[in-house]
């Protein structure tokens, strides 16, 4: 399970492999919590002699999960919040298959037949 320092390390990490194609300073400009985790707004943080943000292209916020550990890059084509509502639709899948997954192997456990040992009749052994 990932801390929000854990999951902000992630996140500059990728932020940092970035920075290496942009003249301008990166960062993250902005945390907000969602239910699975954190979402991280970035892009440039100045650029050192107007004082004011170049504007970037394909700086998609980042989604982190927490208990997943997945850092997911979202597009800048669909809107944010559909993509969190998206991203919680597929832990529910997720978990759904894993809980039809785990019922599948008690329910084929229980129906497993012991293995019959032939037990002699009574009147086998007094004949």
């Amino acid at each position: 399970m990932l801390t929000e320092e854990d999951a902000r390390q992630l996140v500059l990490a990728e932020i940092a492999k970035a920075q290496e194609r942009v003249e301008c300073a990166l960062g993250i400009l902005r945390l907000q919590q969602v239910s699975f985790g954190w979402l991280f707004r970035w892009g440039a943080v100045g650029d050192g002699q107007s004082g004011q943000r170049p504007r970037l292209g394909g700086n998609g916020p980042f989604l982190v999960d927490r208990d997943n550990e997945r850092l997911i890059r979202t597009a800048t084509s669909v809107p944010v919040a559909r993509q969190i509502a998206d991203y919680e639709r597929r832990l529910r899948r997720e978990a759904h298959a894993l809980n039809a997954a785990a019922k599948g192997t008690v329910t084929r456990l229980g129906t497993m037949t012991p293995t019959t040992v032939p037990v002699h009749s009574r009147a086998s052994e007094t004949s």
